[in-house]
């Protein structure tokens, strides 16, 4: 038998779905593109969930019609991306028009779903309720959320965002960059790295290891405790 948490005054229950390499949970939802299942709509690829807080809002307008414009780069590392916000579908089809106008997008098709999520079931179920900001109607807004989801349905991020800060959605490109890298070689990516860069070598691998995995060589780094803990790569 489960045993859900005791039930929040605000909100009708609470996430149960917290932590990375949980299995992303399985919605149905309706979207502007139609009725989708999670798992079938994501298939095998790797996919991006974001959140919104409102339809018609400013900041929110910037941050879907960037994601158009990026869309090319998720297609060429195979991310299918999908946004949420907690507005009916007829709003976000008219939404929509505005942000290609703003944006500048010349292809009349937008190139990915929007979840409606008006009575923000998946904003709760999820954990992406914001607190502090409310809609019109008094009910919270949802937070500015990002998930990114691999082939195998686990959650390898997640970032939330406050609904007054929009995204940069250049970082969460190098975000996906790091993941799929980081899961097929034994490297980590260290702080401002770019797909390219250098790689640290994970604890992991001992040093008689190095030419099994990194044929491009390994150079332990010398710091003052003379542990070998430094060791970098190039980018296998």
């Amino acid at each position: 038998m489960i045993r859900r948490p005791p039930r929040s005054t605000l909100f009708p229950y609470t996430t149960l779905f917290r932590s990375l390499g949980d299995v992303f949970p399985n919605f149905e939802a309706e979207t502007n593109e139609g009725k989708i299942k999670f798992h079938d709509w994501l298939g095998k690829s790797w996919a991006i969930l974001f959140s919104h807080p409102a339809d018609y809002t400013p900041v929110c307008t910037t941050e879907l019609g960037r994601v158009a414009q990026l869309k090319p780069e998720f297609d060429r590392r195979g991310v299918k991306l999908i946004g949420l916000s907690c507005d009916s579908v007829d709003d976000h089809k008219g939404w929509i028009k505005d942000i290609q106008s703003y944006c500048h997008l010349t292809d009349p098709v937008f190139p990915y779903p929007i979840i409606s999520d008006a009575e923000r079931t998946l904003a709760i179920e999820l954990g992406m309720v914001d607190p502090v900001e409310k809609g019109g109607d008094g009910m919270p807004l949802t937070c500015r959320a990002v998930f990114i989801i691999g082939k195998d349905n686990t959650l390898k991020l997640s970032l939330l965002y406050p609904a007054t800060t929009g995204r940069n959605f250049d970082e969460i490109l190098r975000v996906v960059d790091s993941l799929m890298l980081t899961e097929e070689k034994m490297v980590a990516t260290p702080a401002d790295w770019k797909n390219g860069d250098p790689c640290m070598v994970v604890p992991s691998v001992k040093d008689q290891d190095f030419p099994k995995f990194f044929p491009k060589g390994v150079e332990v780094k010398e710091v003052p405790s003379g542990r070998r803990y430094i060791r970098v790569t190039p980018q296998p």
